[in-house]
């Protein structure tokens, strides 16, 4: 069985809180069976983090580069983005006095 498979059966158990895995990295994951089974190690809010920095690139090559470097961190055991303020989309809490003067007011400009 492929790792992807697996998790497909689990119901969304690659997923975060608030985004879904994108094919890109689940493929890029899926290539290393150890590599996709440390990401379905990590709490969704974990994964979420992971995802919410991905999805944020606003190009394709910044957004291919958070991919390979999500996979190196997973490898390295790591279970957050480095230097990442947190989601700002999720609605089970209000966004930190930071991420609203820097990520929300600062997009109005």
């Amino acid at each position: 069985m492929h790792p992807s498979d697996d998790a497909d059966e689990a119901a969304g158990s690659a997923d975060g809180i608030v985004h879904t895995l994108p094919d890109d990295l689940r493929a890029a994951l899926a290539a290393d069976t150890p590599l996709f089974l440390r990401w379905r190690s990590l709490t969704p809010l974990g994964r979420n983090e992971f995802l919410c920095w991905i999805e944020e690139a606003k190009q394709a090559t910044t957004r291919q580069r958070r991919i390979d470097r999500t996979c190196g961190a997973i490898a390295q055991g790591r279970t957050r983005p480095c230097c990442w303020p947190g989601c700002i989309h999720r609605t089970d809490k209000p966004p930190s006095r930071w991420q609203q003067a820097v990520l929300l007011e600062g997009r109005k400009r």
